[in-house]
């Protein structure tokens, strides 16, 4: 019997690239695929909806799930919806689609 192996503390190369929490994005970067300003995203992190984490150097740094979530609440705030309210309907959504996944999967391993 093999005992189970932990994989690294941290992603490798390949693995990085699945990993839609690995903080891939500059905040430039970032800002360009959203077709936002860096303000935007600074003020999602005031809200409270994302934490970018930072490079060595202190720059912020996006997943690719953050952007999904920021992607979500610029929709919102282009129909009018204020930045602290669309920021509170991309979190209960967003825990929303977590609790239906986790679900799925626990009905699914009965």
């Amino acid at each position: 019997m093999i005992p189970d192996q932990e994989g690294p503390a941290t992603p490798s190369g390949a693995d990085k690239f699945d990993d839609e929490h690995y903080p891939a994005y500059t905040m430039g970067r970032a800002a360009d695929i959203l077709g936002a300003t860096q303000g935007f995203l600074r003020s999602l992190g005031e809200a409270g909806l994302i934490t970018p984490q930072r490079s060595t150097g202190g720059h912020r740094r996006y997943s690719r799930h953050q952007l999904r979530l920021a992607a979500r609440v610029r929709e919102l705030v282009d129909q009018g919806t204020a930045v602290d309210a669309a920021c509170r309907i991309v979190t209960l959504e967003d825990q929303l689609h977590e609790a239906q996944r986790l679900n799925t999967e626990l009905r699914t391993n009965d």
